[in-house]
């Protein structure tokens, strides 16, 4: 795993390709929510289509939302869809959701020896500062019989826009009538407390440098750097592990209304997904619906297609959720819109 503070993948490759004969590179920059899939995608996929070279930067969401804006890359990802607003700002794009998974909550608390679990209420007290010792009575209350260590909270957020932050706070706005009023959701906020981390690599540094730490990643940055992660308790009421399948069970709670809307937040299901891990989220692709490399343009569309179809297993493997058939099938139609100088994509 990169641990710089903004991690670019390169793949390189060589001259011949089962596709055609012409090398391209391919750009793409943002969430680094997605970075561990995206590296096993451009890995997989430039292992057999060994004319292109792909190039992802993981600099946050709202980093190669603004690259793309600007045209200085092929493909951006974010873990927050676009806004109408935002689209408005743009040159025409497509947004399609490529993947999703679980927002964790990974803490330093090497005394305990089992998981810690978090009601959305304690959560949010942590985050509005009003949580200020582990030995605080509603943690207590989430996890009986467990000695919880005397030493003070500390906070780890996101230092710049990050897809990851919006989908935390969301969650936390949908279950803290209180976060919602004073902070409210975005990829941005006004932390109450804490200590700002770039990227999820710079987070998951000052959670394992700080005993006491707590903060939000991506479930395979909590693996790779050996952090545990907390159970989160759902509208059922049950404290429900970030997995691939917790998160599986989120997306298929909200099935009807990503039909309509791809865009729909997935955190908080209903009480009737048991199962379901309640910080989940949606990554997208957004991809400039027209440009002027021919070449260029049919090996991202050809990259997408991978992605959204035998990409799916390798997301699997990594701990996120493969995406609801319903979804796909969208996807397949938006991709058809891709043209270069204005012509249809083979």
């Amino acid at each position: 795993m990169a641990t710089a503070v903004a991690s670019t993948l390169v793949i390189l490759a060589g001259c011949r390709s089962n596709s055609g004969p012409e090398s391209v590179t391919l750009s793409g920059a943002g969430s680094t929510f997605v970075y561990p899939v995206m590296t096993r995608w451009i890995q997989d996929y430039s292992r057999v289509h060994t004319n292109t070279q792909i190039n992802y930067q993981s600099i946050g969401s709202g980093g190669g939302i603004q690259q793309v804006k600007a045209g200085t890359v092929d493909f951006g990802a974010s873990d927050a869809a676009l806004t109408d607003q935002q689209l408005g700002e743009m040159k025409p794009v497509i947004q399609i959701p490529e993947s999703a998974g679980p927002v964790c909550i990974t803490y330093n608390l090497p005394e305990l020896k089992q998981p810690l679990q978090l009601s959305p209420e304690s959560l949010a007290g942590i985050f509005l500062g009003t949580i200020k010792n582990w030995q605080d009575p509603a943690i207590a209350k989430d996890n009986p019989g467990m000695t919880l260590p005397k030493e003070p909270v500390v906070v780890s957020h996101r230092a710049e826009g990050s897809g990851t932050t919006n989908i935390f706070t969301t969650y936390l706005s949908a279950v803290s009538p209180e976060w919602q009023s004073k902070v409210g959701k975005g990829n941005s906020v006004s932390w109450p407390v804490g200590l700002g981390g770039k990227g999820s690599e710079g987070v998951t540094g000052n959670i394992r440098q700080s005993p006491g730490a707590i903060g939000y990643v991506e479930l395979t940055y909590a693996q790779q750097n050996h952090l545990p992660v907390a159970k989160i308790k759902n509208q059922a009421s049950q404290f429900i592990a970030p997995t691939a399948l917790s998160t599986t069970a989120s997306v298929n709670s909200f099935s009807s209304q990503l039909a309509q809307d791809p865009r729909t937040p997935i955190v908080n299901p209903p009480a009737s997904a048991t199962d379901a891990y309640p910080i989940s989220g949606l990554t997208f692709l957004i991809i400039p619906k027209d440009g002027p490399d021919k070449a260029k343009r049919a090996a991202l569309k050809s990259f997408i297609q991978y992605i959204i179809n035998d990409g799916q297993l390798a997301a699997g493997m990594l701990n996120y959720a493969p995406l609801p058939d319903g979804v796909k099938q969208y996807d397949q139609q938006q991709i058809q819109l891709l043209t270069a100088d204005g012509q249809p994509l083979q």
